[in-house]
């Protein structure tokens, strides 16, 4: 019975040469963290999660903490039983329960690792195998950007790595104004290239209407992503579904699969982009998906393409890994020493064992944030 015996972490923060905006938040750092189970054998288990940057600490102390004397001693291939030990960290009402639910996703993503590594297996195979490669998109179109900063960008996106489509950020101006400048970005890319726009909670419901009624058919959207304000709930996002005629997706402002039953019993969303790495981990998300697929909704995955793309691969509804551009986002275009190149738009899977991804042990020299 291989145990646990050790649970390691590395935070990372990486300084971005530009402030992203979004609607209502913007990024200064692209941060993560490194965590390692080490088992009783000798196998390793490595993933990293998420992009947290001011509570990062609290995540790391959560897992050192608290959940590590919960599951060390563990059988590490008793996921279940792992995930279950961890899940009184949750139980502290004073506290945002999105803390330590990143930190159950980090431990959870390392635990996996090692149960692939244990089946000489990659986990999109072991978790279903459905495909062996996944379509790519580009997260983009951020505001404070030139149209010629928008031009270079969908070249990287489509010209130089063959993406199939990009997610357009919207949802902080006027909807006329957001409306022009995505026509502006399809008159830019042309016509074979997908869209989905993300107002990140920006709109009103009236406003992400308004939006619509704009754009009519001059750009067709693959979905709209979180097109409300969080406080209409799943009410404004079944709202706009039916009122705007357009597939809209949500799922990454949840934590849990309970959160996401009641977004799918209401007939809310077409797409459900739950982030395992905010959200409890790929034994959490897996939870999600298969409620997805009960009621026929399409599985996207906010960010996270080191770990979406085993998750959407594995799947039969799958959609799209993500990926923004390098400037956005260095961890996924520089930690990732073996990433590979994309295929006819495709990222093809790892076949190494585990989630089979090698980190560049320099970049994280580089970058680690705790000195």
């Amino acid at each position: 019975m291989p145990t646990i015996e050790a649970i390691e972490t590395i935070p990372l923060r990486v300084p971005l040469r530009h402030h992203y905006k979004g609607s209502y938040y913007s990024m200064r750092n692209r941060c993560t963290i490194i965590t390692r189970i080490r088992t009783s054998d000798g196998v390793v288990g490595e993933a990293y999660n998420a992009d947290t940057d001011e509570e990062q600490h609290e995540v790391l102390g959560v897992i050192h903490n608290e959940i590590a004397q919960r599951v060390v001693g563990l059988d590490v291939l008793q996921v279940e039983k792992v995930w279950q030990a961890m899940l009184p960290v949750t139980l502290d009402q004073l506290r945002d329960r999105a803390i330590p639910m990143q930190a159950i996703a980090c431990v959870d993503s390392a635990v996996w690792d090692a149960v692939g590594k244990y089946a000489g297996q990659p986990l999109w195979r072991l978790w279903g195998g459905f495909r062996d490669r996944i379509p790519m998109i580009g997260i983009g179109g951020y505001y404070g950007s030139s149209a010629a900063d928008l031009e270079k960008e969908l070249e990287f996106f489509k010209a130089e790595h063959g993406m199939v489509g990009m997610k357009f950020k919207i949802g902080a101006k006027p909807p006329a104004e957001d409306a022009d400048r995505l026509r502006q970005a399809r008159k830019i890319v042309g016509d074979d290239f997908l869209f989905v726009v993300d107002a990140n909670q920006g709109y009103t419901v009236s406003e992400a209407l308004e939006f619509l009624r704009l754009l009519g058919d001059d750009v067709r959207l693959r979905w709209f992503e979180e097109p409300t304000r969080w406080h209409a709930d799943w009410r404004g996002l079944r709202d706009v579904r039916s009122r705007g005629n357009v597939n809209v997706a949500a799922g990454q402002s949840e934590i849990s699969r309970v959160g996401m039953r009641e977004i799918f019993v209401n007939g809310a969303v077409d797409v459900c982009n739950y982030d395992a790495s905010w959200g409890g981990g790929p034994t959490e998300w897996r939870r999600v998906a298969a409620l997805a697929l009960a009621f026929d909704v399409e599985l996207g995955h906010h960010e996270e393409g080191q770990v979406a793309s085993h998750l959407l691969a594995s799947v039969p509804n799958g959609t799209f890994v993500e990926a923004f551009s390098p400037t956005r986002d260095p961890i996924f275009w520089t930690l990732l020493a073996n990433r590979p190149a994309l295929v006819n738009g495709e990222l093809p899977l790892p076949q190494a064992p585990g989630f089979g991804w090698e980190l560049d042990e320099d970049f994280i020299r580089r970058h680690r944030a705790d000195g």
